[in-house]
C-alpha cells in the first residue's frame, strides 16, 4: 500500500486534478521508531519509583511524582513513553488529526509516537486548554493519547489546575466561544512533578529543610483535594545514595524494552477482560472487574477511613490494585495488590499527618 501525505486540502485537490502530484511517504516512516526514546536503565535506583511507573504505564494511570530537586523525577517522567504500549491505528489517527490543527501541525515522523507535552508552569489556561476565536487545540488536547507532564506542579496557577479536572474525568475539553463551540478529544495520562515543601528539602538527608509545618500545609494545598482526587498514584522520589550513583552501568537495573513487555502484556489482559485500560473503568466496571475478599474490604474501609479517602480515591485504589494483578499475571486481586496500590496514596497520607 502506498501513502501520499498532504499538508492541506488544496494539496490533495491539486493531486486529483493532476496540478502537482503528492509525494509518497517512504515506508520506514510509516513505523514508529523507539530508538530515540529515554531508556529506564539509565535511571539510576529509584526502585520504588520505577515501579509505580511501570503500574502507570500498564493500567493508564495518572501518576504525581513527590521528591526533593534532582533526585530523577522529569528522567523517569521521560522514560514513560518508552514503556508504554505502541498506539493503535484509530489512536494513531485521532492523536495525528488534533496534531494537524495546532499550530506546528502534523509530522509523518510523529506517527504512532506517543506524544509527550511538557507545558511551563506559567503556562494559562488557554494554552492548555484550548482557545482563540477559532479555537485551537491545547497541550491537554495535543497530549491525547499520549503524556501531559506537569513539572513544580504547585507553581501553576491553581485556576489553571482546575480546569483540568473534567477532561481527566471524560477524556474530552470543551470549548465555548461567543461566535462557536469547539470540542477536542483530551485522552492524555497526567504525569506530575513536585518538591516536598517550600524549599525543596522536606526528609533529605542532608538536613537543610527548615519548612514549618504550616508552610508545607499552604504549600501542599495549592494542589486542591478535588483534583488530588483524580490523581490515581502518588509517590515518593527520595534522593539516591552514591554509592548507587557510582554503581557500573550493567547494575542499573531493567531497560525499557523488557519492561514494555510485562506492560503490554497487562494491557492486553485488561482490553480481553473489559475491552479499556483499568483507569478507563467506570464505577460499574469496577465493582464487576475489581473484587475484593471480605478481609481485603475491611483492610481497605480501615485505609479510607484513616486517610479520610473520597469515594472516588476509593475507586482509584481498586483501579490500581486491578493493575498490579495483571502484571502480576493474577486473575484476583490478592492482598499484596491492594496494600501496594493503598500506598500509591501517598500525599493523601502525608497530608493527613501535617497539622
Amino acid at each position: 500500500m502506498e501513502v501520499l501525505a498532504a499538508a492541506h486540502l488544496l494539496e490533495v485537490c491539486a493531486h486529483i486534478n493532476g496540478i502537482k502530484q503528492l509525494s509518497p511517504v517512504p515506508r520506514q516512516a510509516q513505523i514508529n521508531s523507539d530508538s530515540s526514546l529515554d531508556d529506564l536503565d539509565e535511571v539510576r535506583g529509584q526502585h520504588h519509583a520505577k515501579r509505580a511507573l511501570e503500574v502507570a504505564a500498564a493500567g493508564g494511570h495518572s501518576l504525581l511524582m513527590i521528591g526533593p530537586p534532582g533526585t530523577g523525577k522529569t528522567m523517569l517522567a521521560s522514560r514513560l513513553p518508552g514503556i508504554l504500549p505502541i498506539m493503535n491505528e484509530d489512536e494513531a489517527l485521532e492523536a495525528a488529526a488534533v496534531a494537524s490543527i495546532s499550530e506546528r501541525g502534523f509530522s509523518v515522523e510523529q506517527w504512532r509516537q506517543r506524544p509527550f507535552r511538557t507545558p511551563h508552569h506559567t503556562a494559562s489556561g488557554v494554552a492548555l486548554v484550548g482557545g482563540g476565536s477559532n479555537p485551537r487545540p491545547g497541550e491537554i488536547s495535543l497530549a491525547d493519547h499520549g503524556i501531559l507532564f506537569l513539572d513544580e506542579l504547585p507553581e501553576f496557577d491553581r485556576k489553571v489546575l482546575e480546569v483540568l479536572r473534567e477532561p481527566l474525568e471524560s477524556g474530552r475539553i470543551t470549548i465555548s466561544r461567543a461566535a462557536r463551540q469547539a470540542e477536542f478529544p483530551a485522552r492524555f495520562q497526567l504525569v506530575a512533578a513536585m518538591n516536598p515543601c517550600p524549599c525543596g528539602y522536606l526528609g533529605h538527608s542532608n538536613g537543610r529543610c527548615h519548612c514549618t509545618a504550616e508552610q508545607v500545609q499552604r504549600y501542599r494545598a495549592k494542589i486542591s483535594g478535588p483534583l488530588l482526587d483524580r490523581i490515581d498514584m502518588h509517590v515518593e522520589v527520595p534522593n539516591v545514595p552514591q554509592a548507587i550513583l557510582r554503581a557500573p552501568s550493567d547494575e542499573t537495573g531493567e531497560n525499557s524494552a523488557t519492561v514494555r513487555q510485562r506492560v503490554e502484556a497487562a494491557r492486553g489482559r485488561q482490553t480481553a477482560r473489559s475491552g479499556k485500560a483499568n483507569a478507563l473503568l467506570k464505577n460499574r466496571d469496577v465493582q464487576q472487574h475489581c473484587r475484593i475478599n471480605d478481609a481485603d474490604s475491611h483492610l481497605l474501609e480501615q485505609a479510607i477511613d484513616r486517610l479520610g479517602l473520597s469515594a472516588r480515591a476509593y475507586h482509584r485504589i481498586l483501579k490500581v490494585a486491578r493493575t498490579a494483578a495483571d502484571l502480576a499475571g493474577e486473575k484476583d486481586i490478592a492482598t499484596a495488590h491492594l496494600t501496594e496500590a493503598i500506598a500509591y496514596r501517598r500525599l493523601d497520607r502525608t497530608s493527613s499527618n501535617v497539622n
